[in-house]
């Protein structure tokens, strides 16, 4: 079993982390101009579009959790996109298509969220001018970068993808191949795109000369979003969720998110002992797959877009159903959950803390590695595939439909006592990301890790992700052979992968001490990524 690879950080007046050092950067530079913990994390996740283009970007969706110190409310900001008005069912099975395609202007058919959501959240708590927070990025993007390992490999890997569209190949591919580690890349399309929206706002991205470009190469190469749909997307405030763990007022998203699987796991392992059980030993592990299995199940059977189709909250979220779900679990043998649908799992997630105590959690996403693979004529953004997750199947709860916002992977989390922040996190990971979630927070709060710890120590993960159908469990090699011997013997189909490695996922993390107002940071090592603060 490992131990943590780097210290963690601390601060006071504020702090940042994300998946790349880049990205970090530029939310630090934004808190120490004086810019908000919102500010910071739109500057972060603009500069992760351009530096981590294979993980996130404009053309992407993001969902955010913020809480609002001068309020003590903490908020939830939908920026997922909507299908296109033309997206229906009935037009992909005339096309002959018995799903939707994952690459490619037809899985682009959900209007992109992120940049909306960037500026509504600014609006509210941005301090800064919005062209100040998006500064960082337009210098990445308009004079260059050195490319990252997980860059370089991610493009290698998708080439084939990105080579099939001439605007994708000119955008991203300098000299029609990909970028090599260490090579300075620039992106001017991409600049030029930031800073209309540095000078727009929203609209500079969903109405004008980028809107219209968009639309119209997405159309000539057989997309079928057009100008309307654009106009129309707008980020929507929502209640978040929430469940006491241990005394910890536990936040997410709620649907069209899976965050509720997070709560629903967590109210299940409260019934457990789980400070009890040795620090990464097989009871600890197979006691929050088996909590995975009964969350998932509802899960699939509810989440889609709550506009479309009711989802019973209350219910899903009652102590006393988590105790029925609970009861089901044998702690010496496996459920076989049934096998669903793989989920893509390349996401960001970012989180800040500034120094009057607002926070953030933001996830964002192009939903597969580079997403669509289509960049969008001129504009140099590559748009997602997010739309690609929705069912043609008209029984399925998350069934295409016009103006739909489909299934989320993303799930931004905090936990709050006495009605201030405790831990801002999150991962990226797609189906990992519950369970990352969960193994962080029974981390902390059970087992009295630090936040990098908590992220560092050996992870596993159970079943789909990352396009890849499976019910194995895969766990890191840093766990004992006792505990993988002990696991199979329960019946888990154990599948021994790296130390560290990257199909966990990249989490990042803040804690807040209110006792003495220090600040505790944790990056990834998984990732790229660091913890800053000042």
């Amino acid at each position: 079993m490992g131990t943590s690879t780097r210290p963690v950080a601390l601060a006071q007046r504020g702090m940042v982390s994300s998946p790349h050092y880049l990205s970090s950067g530029a939310g630090l530079r934004v808190l120490q101009d004086g810019g908000s913990a919102v500010d910071a994390a739109v500057a972060m996740n603009a500069a992760l579009g351009v530096v981590y283009p294979h993980m996130t970007g404009v053309g992407g969706d993001a969902l955010w959790l913020i809480h609002d110190a001068s309020t003590g409310k903490v908020h939830a900001l939908n920026g997922s996109g909507r299908a296109g008005s033309e997206a229906t069912r009935e037009w992909f099975s005339e096309q002959g298509h018995q799903q939707i395609p994952i690459r490619g202007p037809l899985a682009a058919i959900t209007v992109p969220g992120a940049v909306d959501s960037w500026c509504t959240a600014h609006q509210w708590f941005g301090r800064l001018p919005l062209s100040s927070v998006l500064s960082p990025a337009i210098d990445y993007a308009r004079d260059g970068y050195p490319v990252c390992q997980a860059q370089a490999d991610c493009f290698s890997e998708v080439l084939d993808v990105l080579s099939s569209y001439p605007s994708s190949q000119e955008a991203l591919l300098p000299g029609q191949r990909a970028p090599r580690f260490g090579e300075v890349i620039r992106f001017p399309r991409l600049a030029e795109t930031l800073e209309t929206i540095a000078r727009e706002g929203r609209d500079g991205f969903y109405s004008g000369a980028v809107a219209a470009e968009m639309v119209s190469s997405l159309r000539r190469a057989g997309g079928l979003l057009n100008h309307d749909d654009f106009a129309a997307q707008r980020s929507q405030w929502q209640e978040p969720l929430s469940t006491n763990y241990r005394g910890f007022d536990c936040y997410q998203h709620p649907p069209n998110s899976q965050g509720l699987a997070h709560l629903i796991m967590l109210n299940i392992l409260e019934g457990f002992d789980i400070s009890g059980m040795g620090a990464d030993s097989s009871d600890y592990v197979h006691t929050i797959v088996e909590a995975t299995k009964r969350a998932f199940s509802e899960r699939d059977r509810y989440v889609t877009d709550p506009d479309h189709s009711d989802v019973p909250i209350e219910q899903l979220l009652s102590k006393d159903y988590a105790a029925e779900l609970r009861a089901s679990i044998d702690l010496e043998t496996t459920y076989q959950a049934p096998a669903t649908a793989a989920v893509g799992g390349d996401t960001t997630c970012s989180v800040a803390v500034d120094g009057d105590g607002n926070a953030v959690s933001v996830i964002q996403s192009l939903y597969h590695e580079c997403g669509s693979g289509f960049v969008a004529g001129d504009t140099g953004v590559l748009l997602q595939n997010r739309g690609a997750f929705f069912s043609l199947d008209p029984e399925h709860v998350n069934r295409l439909e016009p103006a739909k916002r489909t299934f989320h992977t993303l799930m931004p989390g905090m936990l709050l006592r006495d009605g201030r922040p405790s831990l801002v996190y999150g991962t990226m990971g797609g189906e990992g990301q519950p369970q990352t979630s969960t193994a962080l927070v029974t981390r902390i709060v059970d087992h009295d890790h630090d936040v990098q710890q908590a992220i560092d120590l050996p992870r596993w993960l159970y079943g789909r992700t990352w396009g890849e159908q499976t019910q194995d469990l895969r766990i890191e090699r840093r766990f004992t052979d006792d505990t993988r011997t002990d696991l199979r013997k329960r019946g888990h189909p154990v599948r021994t992968v790296a130390d560290t490695d990257d199909i966990m996922g990249h989490a990042q993390a803040i804690a807040i001490d209110h006792t003495s107002d220090v600040l505790s940071g944790g990056a990834d090592p998984r990732g790229e990524g660091v913890a800053l603060g000042w």
